[in-house]
């Protein structure tokens, strides 16, 4: 079964940082120099000698941080387009270049006291740019992980305020057309909707149980039944689904939504909107078909906007581990949702 802990890690792709980017820039510039310090201090004897060292480290280390900020900055666009490894790998092999050149060009000021051996020095210098540009990479990648994770969170909260105001509207809509008809029944319509919006609106997890999300379409159902009468019937298979099943919240009832706006309210004899819920092995087949008129002429992208809304948590949550897909017929429409089985516990283990 899938664990639950692989839900929500689908993190950005590796990605080089932007190296035009002013605060990356900043920060490769506050990190090398700290790194140097670092070393000043461990080259030193003393504290008198830090400045020194310091110095000395500077003579080197600014004109190749310099010039190589300057060369990522004019080869940004061409790294942009490399996988990650071999970007990571040229940007290593620039530095490297950049601190060898530098070297060989600065003769003396840069010989290592106490050490005739040039080559030794080039090799020492080389090692140090690859181990400082290792650190620089690692921390982007770090740093980048974590704000996709960040974006990931933020863009989940936006789609449920996007889906929540439409929501609201055709709800109170429903209500309103049998205020003055059917003042009793509009007055229980009112009590079960302030319950249907109580859990609708309070939801602040990523995944709600299933008996929960089934309640509200229930009560969403009994609204539009309401409004449109014996023309909307409903077919319920669940086949004997486990109460401890867990899907995001709002994915079931914006497709009845659909299934009422395009489908049943469009044919005057009304139709039956069967609804499929079962577990197939380690996924969770959910499955919403509904009677629809042979050819709409104007679609009503303002109603389809929830479902351009599923299709995006989906692949936020599960990434390819969930589908959706439609299929349209003659007189029929079908929307299937697959998506991993997840029990209570296993989200409590996370």
């Amino acid at each position: 079964m899938n664990e639950a802990r692989s839900i929500k890690q689908n993190p950005l792709p590796d990605a080089l940082p932007n190296f035009r980017n002013l605060g990356v820039t900043l920060r490769i510039l506050l990190i090398c120099n700290g790194l140097a310090l670092l070393q000043a201090l461990l080259q030193a004897n003393a504290w008198d000698e830090v400045p020194q060292r310091m110095m000395q480290i500077a003579t080197l280390l600014a004109p190749v941080l310099l010039t190589g900020l300057l060369l990522l900055w004019l080869a940004q666009p061409w790294l942009a387009r490399l996988p990650y490894a071999h970007g990571a790998l040229a940007v290593s092999a620039l530095a490297a270049a950049l601190t060898l050149a530098t070297y060989y060009f600065g003769g003396e000021l840069y010989s290592l006291p106490g050490y005739d051996d040039a080559g030794f020095g080039a090799v020492r210098y080389a090692l140090l740019s690859l181990t400082v540009s290792t650190i620089l990479l690692m921390y982007f990648r770090w740093r980048s992980q974590v704000l996709s994770r960040a974006l990931h969170d933020a863009r989940l909260q936006v789609l449920r305020a996007r889906i929540r105001p439409h929501f609201l509207f055709n709800t109170i809509n429903a209500v309103l057309s049998v205020v003055r008809a059917q003042p009793k029944q509009a007055e229980t319509a009112l009590e079960d909707m302030s319950d249907l919006f109580r859990m609708a609106m309070g939801e602040e997890h990523d995944f709600v149980p299933l008996r929960q999300e089934m309640q509200l379409s229930r009560q969403y159902l009994a609204l539009e039944q309401l409004r449109i009468g014996e023309r909307l019937q409903v077919d319920w298979r669940t086949d004997d689904l486990p109460d401890d099943v867990m899907i995001p919240p709002l994915l079931l009832q914006p497709l009845l939504e659909n299934a009422v706006y395009h489908g049943i309210e469009s044919l005057p004899q009304g139709g039956t909107i069967r609804i499929g819920l079962q577990q197939r092995g380690d996924e969770l087949l959910i499955e919403v078909e509904n009677p629809c008129v042979r050819r709409e002429v104007e679609p009503h992208p303002g109603h389809r906007m929830a479902l351009q809304n599923i299709r995006e948590r989906l692949a936020l949550l599960f990434d390819v581990e969930a589908s959706y897909r439609v299929e349209r017929g003659d007189d029929r429409y079908r929307v299937e949702i697959v998506m991993p089985y997840i029990r209570e516990e296993s989200l409590g283990n996370r």
